[in-house]
């Protein structure tokens, strides 16, 4: 069993909490995994905690939660101008130093901050609170523009769906990307947004692929991924010019087609590597990688270790 605590801090923003209680409170036998988790919300004051919207949450644990918790995840600040109380920030820091990983949603970066733990670490939030964190902090190097920061031990977000995003990461983290595709489709969300995604993207979403002519091209090359795929063919098939076509995809996704083409092919080899015995090199030439070298290269930027080390990995945590 995985202990997860949520801290509650009032105002305490219910979606974060939801969004962390969806993904690690509910029970999935059908996962058939060796362990599971068990979530827990705490309190400095166990009792009556406002939350945002005009009403109050019942939380039954104190601090003593943070202490068996493998995982502690602070969905929102409920203050940004504010410091949590020394018995909050000194639970932080010790369940850091006992090997806890901290996660924070949205302004929850502003308590991790508070801690001194994130000084000197990239660190992302909701892009309105960006300059704020800044400021306040200025030992934090903030990324407005990330979706989520992985620094092993801390995690942070943006705001609202990219908790979800998150939380999603660190079930693959722990069971590996199919598990994760899995719970994704149980909470009816896309398997996962990479991390330095932008957060603010100007297009809205379509009502059906056919009106989108940039979801058509996308669509196209999910069910080519193992082919070369070029710009100028996702381009006509969304009836555009190549430049005007990169344009438009920036706008809707926030990064080039080329770049989103490399992390889908990434994210496909994932359920390979850790699902399959095929050697290396051929996970790579399956999920579109033109050599066994572009493979571990692209792999390696996106990831941080080549493909056998992941594999590795996940093997020794299965």
């Amino acid at each position: 069993m995985h202990r997860v605590a949520v801290l509650a801090l009032p105002p305490l923003p219910t979606f974060e909490v939801g969004v962390a209680a969806e993904a690690f409170a509910l029970a999935r036998p059908e996962l058939d995994v060796p362990w599971w988790y068990e979530l827990a919300l705490c309190a400095e004051a166990p009792g009556e905690i406002a939350a945002v919207g005009g009403f109050a949450v019942s939380v039954a644990n104190g601090l003593d939660a943070l202490a068996g918790a493998s995982t502690v995840i602070v969905p929102g600040a409920g203050d940004v101008h504010g410091t949590p109380s020394p018995a909050v920030l000194d639970a932080l820091r010790a369940a850091h130093a006992r090997g806890a990983r901290l996660v924070s949603i949205c302004s929850g970066a502003f308590v991790l901050a508070a801690t001194g733990l994130l000084d000197g670490r990239e660190a992302a939030t909701h892009w309105r609170y960006a300059d704020l964190l800044g400021s306040r902090f200025p030992r934090v190097r903030v990324r407005a523009d990330a979706l989520y920061l992985d620094g092993g031990d801390v995690l942070t977000s943006a705001g609202t769906a990219a908790g979800i995003d998150l939380c999603l990461h660190l079930i693959r983290a722990d069971h590996g990307a199919a598990v994760a595709n899995a719970v994704a489709r149980r909470m009816v969300v896309a398997p996962q947004r990479g991390g330095g995604q932008a957060q603010f993207v100007e297009a809205p979403v379509a009502a059906r692929v056919d009106d989108d002519p940039v979801g058509r091209a996308m669509e196209l090359a999910l069910r080519r991924l193992a082919e070369p795929v070029s710009v100028g063919e996702l381009a006509r098939a969304a009836y555009m010019s190549p430049r005007n076509f990169s344009r438009r995809f920036a706008a809707a996704t926030g990064t080039s087609p080329a770049r989103w083409l490399l992390e889908q092919r990434v994210q496909a080899s994932l359920a390979l590597l850790e699902g399959s015995d095929l050697p290396v090199e051929e996970v790579g030439r399956r999920v579109g990688f033109p050599t066994p070298a572009a493979f571990r290269r692209h792999f390696t930027r996106a990831r941080g270790i080549p493909p056998s080390a992941h594999r590795r990995a996940f093997a020794a945590a299965a």
